[in-house]
């Protein structure tokens, strides 16, 4: 095996890769996997030769990404909000759009010194959404729960490791899995694609577990569910909040509004798509 820099590898890496719009820091990320570098110690030093053993790694990773795979799940960790969080194929892929939900909660919370408030994020996957409100909010009670047990050993590992110890994991589905008691917040990132969709076929959802990504009802079943059922479980003035796909916003402004919930409205993520719905329950007498 002859040797090559990194520099050398990291174009390789570029061209193997020209068909993904992430060529580029695809490259970078599992080319700095392999040698334990940066990104900027990559191009401070691109002469800087690869040894074998760190080209047999690079190979590998490379491989495994030109077949697909994504590069969250070969390099067991992607960064979400503040965090950086390990995450398996047991769990969906924490993406941008989805921090709109933590950064709504906080908003609506009022300034960090506001009073402490018990939340709960349902179906919380890796712990993206609960882990980034435990660790901005640490006088807050947050339940993280999951229907997958392998999903709460992921999240709970990652808690662990992030050192929030204001975090609790309980398994079972939807609202079902809460304890006694009301909540001042629900949050969920739901499955809410339709079955067949043809979305389902490509990019990174083809290697990510069916069950966070797919509902029934045209991608609206557990929207439902939650909708109807969230109720019973939050204080007076309590919010539920949502994501939902960029078309379905009118159809969970409807199952809120159905539910008995007020204050019903739908915001945008940062490519303007309508990605988030949330409303209150109304205080009794007002």
């Amino acid at each position: 095996m002859s040797a090559i820099s990194s520099g050398q590898a990291l174009r390789m890496a570029q061209h193997a890769l020209f068909g993904s719009d992430t060529a580029q820091i695809d490259a970078e990320l599992l080319l700095c996997a392999a040698l334990g570098a940066t990104r900027a110690g990559l191009y401070a030093w691109p002469e800087r030769p690869l040894t074998p053993a760190e080209r047999g790694r690079f190979e590998s990773l490379l491989e495994r990404r030109i077949l697909g795979e994504p590069v969250a799940y070969i390099l067991e960790e992607r960064e979400f909000w503040t965090l950086r969080l390990r995450v398996t194929p047991a769990v969906l892929i924490p993406r941008p759009e989805t921090e709109l939900l933590v950064e709504t909660a906080l908003t609506l919370a009022g300034p960090a010194g506001a009073e402490a408030l018990r939340v709960a994020d349902l179906g919380t996957g890796s712990g993206a959404i609960a882990l980034s409100l435990a660790s901005e909010r640490p006088h807050w009670q947050v339940l993280a729960t999951d229907q997958s047990v392998a999903a709460l050993q992921v999240a709970s590992d990652n808690a662990v490791r992030l050192g929030l110890h204001n975090v609790s994991f309980r398994q079972g589905s939807w609202c079902e899995a809460l304890p006694e008691g009301l909540f001042d917040m629900i949050l969920s990132n739901p499955p809410y694609i339709a079955p067949g969709d043809a979305h389902l076929g490509q990019g990174d959802l083809r290697f990510e577990p069916s069950s966070a990504l797919i509902s029934a009802e045209q991608g609206l079943a557990d929207l439902r569910a939650i909708c109807h059922a969230a109720p019973r479980h939050l204080a007076p003035g309590g919010w539920l909040l949502l994501e939902h796909g960029f078309e379905q916003g009118t159809a969970v402004r409807q199952l809120l509004d159905e539910s008995g919930f007020s204050g019903v409205r739908t915001l945008a993520d940062l490519n303007a798509l309508p990605r988030v719905s949330l409303a209150c329950l109304e205080v009794l007498g007002e």
